[in-house]
């Protein structure tokens, strides 16, 4: 099971981009780590502790400068 990821959506102010962006995260969280006596991991109840967006960069242009975050009225 995966940690949710952050649901913020951004916007290239360069080109137009709505979909497509690489979006670089420190993220610190907490899981329950359940082996199987075969040795196989299971990752249960992940927590997210803390999340860091530290670069978004616009997948279409290549633009970082101008990619925006839109705020949840503009969504």
């Amino acid at each position: 099971m995966w940690a949710a990821v952050d649901a913020r959506r951004y916007r290239c102010a360069a080109c137009g981009n709505l979909t497509r962006f690489d979006v670089t995260t420190t993220r610190r969280t907490r899981a329950f780590h359940h082996f199987t006596v075969g040795g196989e991991l299971t990752v249960e109840d992940e927590e997210v502790l803390s999340e860091v967006v530290e670069e978004v960069s616009c997948r279409w242009c290549g633009s970082g400068r101008a990619v925006e975050e839109l705020r949840e009225s503009e969504v």
